[in-house]
């Protein structure tokens, strides 16, 4: 397949000596079930992989989570997997577990397109650090997922190659611009995904979809072979089915990398088996409310939903306390200054020469201007010219230098708030899903949608959202965002944890599945 074709593969006549009802079942599994089953020998890789294919086959033309994938690829590291010797196993921690990558995120061999007409043939020459981990870890790469072109969107609607649509009502948008990712785990495609989150893109649509989605703190995770968007803000991280998965990925993907400059050598625990006395941890642990958070104008229903997680951790024994971080109101305007500053310096790479789209011109001034008019989508332009200008002599002090002032402040606000508090808790998002095309007129409502997720990225802090309810009307998954201290994801993960052990959330499949 190539970018933008989503045509579903038929997968038939590899489907010899399996049993389809069975086989259907797998790819609903969370990676902790899957390796327990594949430990006992209770199902083979090539069997959960063909659940997933199978289940690509018969959802994605409708969904559109994956921009490509090959299944016979897939097939035979399925099978290598399978005929690897008990000897080498090991050290290969998710042999055997499919898990599909952003499209932004470097894999040798396949495309590298970040949903734009500039990159749509280009092919990767290298890896990324976390697909090699995953490689490494003996993880099967199961295709590449659909996001807003260069990662830049909150809809998944910015895509050169077509929206994705939201597993809970294809009507509705997955959020974004990790859609694809969070739509693939949510309609149960995949076994778990890695996005990117620059200012929520991946906790929005996982609050979106009813998945996980964990931001880890930035430089816990390499960025190497991410395609930049914003530089100081990017950080890759999981979507997950559990909390527990989440764990078990961060494990795998964190640590210092000599080829990532901003990536810290802080000790990596084992996050996974920290998990096990969660809700003992949460007895007596202190859950700050930031009261900018829950303001007029949020959803009646979200804030009904994380006012009942709220009395879940009091039940768990947690102490609930009001904090201030009272620079909030300006996180969504300096973010969208330091973005799109550090967008127009990153993109400005793709001029026609290198690599990608190449528009020949008269003379370099007309290839370069006609390569990026014709290879560039409206809101990467918006964002390219709305950097460039806070650049521009004149604009630098009053805008860039600014925001960046400002982050400096809203990082502070964290720190005060975390002398009080171990972790806050929010919303992920003002509201659930919105409808595909309701925002996609008005930039400033969309860029809206990550009011309460921007923040945790100016800081650099850890983050997750995990469901905590359902909107009605139509019934649409609800997010609860916990953040934690720069590098506290042991605390983070636990608390999360503890609370989705004790709630049925995780247990709901999406509509998507009654087609």
């Amino acid at each position: 397949m190539t970018a933008g074709s989503f045509k579903p593969l038929k997968l038939w006549n590899s489907w010899e000596g399996v049993k389809l009802a069975e086989t259907l079942m797998l790819n609903e599994l969370t990676i902790a079930e899957a390796k327990q089953k594949l430990l006992a020998k209770e199902i083979s890789a090539v069997e959960l992989v063909q659940a997933c294919l199978k289940r690509m086959d018969a959802v994605d033309d409708k969904c559109r989570a994956f921009l490509s994938w090959n299944a016979e690829a897939a097939l035979e590291q399925a099978a290598a997997a399978d005929a690897l010797p008990q000897s080498e196993r090991a050290n290969k921690p998710l042999l055997g577990l499919p898990i599909a990558l952003k499209d932004n995120l470097a894999v040798k061999g396949e495309q590298l397109s970040c949903a734009s007409k500039i990159l749509e043939n280009f092919v990767s020459p290298y890896d990324s650090t976390v697909a090699e981990k995953l490689k490494q870890s003996g993880a099967i790469l199961m295709g590449r997922l659909n996001l807003d072109e260069f990662a830049m969107g909150s809809s998944t609607e910015n895509s050169a190659f077509g929206a994705t649509r939201n597993p809970w009502n294809i009507d509705r948008a997955p959020g974004g611009s990790s859609g694809g990712a969070a739509a693939a785990v949510s309609s149960n495609q995949c076994i778990a995904a890695l996005g990117s989150d620059t200012g929520g893109s991946i906790r929005q649509p996982a609050a979106f979809c009813g998945c996980v989605g964990l931001k880890p703190s930035y430089g816990r995770v390499s960025r190497y072979g991410l395609v930049a968007f914003a530089s100081s803000l990017d950080q890759i991280g999981p979507l997950t089915k559990t909390v527990a998965d989440s764990a078990m990925l961060l494990q795998i993907l964190a640590g210092r990398d000599p080829r990532d400059s901003t990536s810290v050598s802080e000790p990596v625990p084992n996050f996974a088996s920290d998990l096990e006395d969660s809700v003992n941890f949460v007895r007596g642990l202190k859950i700050g409310l930031p009261k900018e958070y829950f303001v007029d104008g949020l959803n009646a229903e979200v804030q009904a939903a994380v006012e009942d997680a709220v009395r879940t951790f009091e039940n768990l024994g947690a102490e609930i306390l009001e904090v201030s971080l009272p620079h909030s109101e300006y996180a969504v305007a300096a973010y969208y200054l330091i973005a799109t500053a550090e967008a127009s310096a990153n993109l400005a790479r793709f001029e026609g020469i290198r690599y990608g789209l190449r528009v020949e011109g008269e003379d370099p001034f007309q290839l370069h201007s006609k390569t990026r008019g014709r290879g560039f989508g409206a809101e990467v332009k918006r964002r390219v010219l709305l950097g460039t200008y806070a650049l521009s002599s004149g604009y630098y002090d009053a805008y860039y230098l600014r925001a960046q002032k400002t982050r400096t402040l809203i990082r502070q606000d964290f720190l005060d708030a975390f002398k009080k508090a171990d972790l806050l808790l929010t919303p992920t998002t003002p509201t659930p899903a919105f409808l595909i095309g309701e925002k996609t007129s008005d930039p400033i409502q969309m860029y809206l949608s990550d009011i309460f997720t921007i923040p945790a990225n100016l800081a650099g802090n850890c983050a997750i959202s995990l469901p905590c309810g359902f909107a009605r009307n139509p019934k649409l998954p609800i997010g609860l965002q916990l953040l934690g201290k720069s590098f506290g994801e042991t605390a983070l993960l636990k608390a999360a944890h503890a609370f989705e052990q004790s709630t049925e959330w995780k247990r709901h499949q999406p509509k998507i599945g009654r087609f």
